[in-house]
């Protein structure tokens, strides 16, 4: 029997492709560590990472994809922020992660709706976190501002997203449709 290449439901293609998307992820995270995408507003930034775990939501699924989430927050997070850092990022991750997973699981949604309420989600994990941390309840004052640029950046990440899955024949159709 030949072999024809990657099965992509095998466990094998799945675990080498989280590994290639935890480098990616790591990759981005640094690229954003060392070049800012400052867009003039504090604590915004594009989160080139988060692309990487919503293509691997789509394409080996979500325990997969939780994994590389995960390992790409607590590693950035040693290597580029510390402890704080890491705290804001797991928190925001986490949440993301919840409503992108939820979201793609009604088959509602297409990659950009998910990418965007994870991009609004994210942001509402860090600003909660800070909340906290900070006993100041009127940091939710920012919200409307977090919440413009976490749409803007999830709109940016899905369309990019979509095409990339599209691409690698993971979704059909047009990229920009719901299902």
């Amino acid at each position: 029997m030949v072999s024809r290449g990657p099965v992509k439901n095998s466990t094998a293609y799945r675990v080498a492709l989280s590994a290639v998307f935890a480098a990616l992820a790591m990759i981005f995270s640094y690229v954003e560590a060392v070049l800012p995408f400052n867009f003039g507003i504090p604590g915004v930034k594009l989160g080139l990472s988060n692309l990487v775990v919503l293509t691997a939501l789509y394409s080996i699924g979500a325990g997969y994809a939780f994994a590389v989430n995960i390992t790409r927050i607590i590693l950035s997070g040693f290597l580029f922020g510390g402890v704080s850092a890491m705290l804001y990022s797991l928190a925001g991750g986490l949440l993301s992660f919840a409503v992108m997973y939820l979201l793609k699981k009604t088959d509602i949604f297409s990659p950009i709706g998910v990418s965007t309420a994870g991009g609004v989600s994210h942001n509402l994990g860090q600003l909660t976190v800070a909340a906290l941390v900070t006993e100041t309840p009127k940091i939710y004052l920012y919200l409307p501002v977090l919440m413009i640029s976490g749409t803007v950046t999830g709109v940016l990440l899905g369309t990019a997203g979509a095409l990339i899955l599209r691409r690698m024949g993971f979704i059909s159709g047009s990229a920009f449709t719901d299902h």
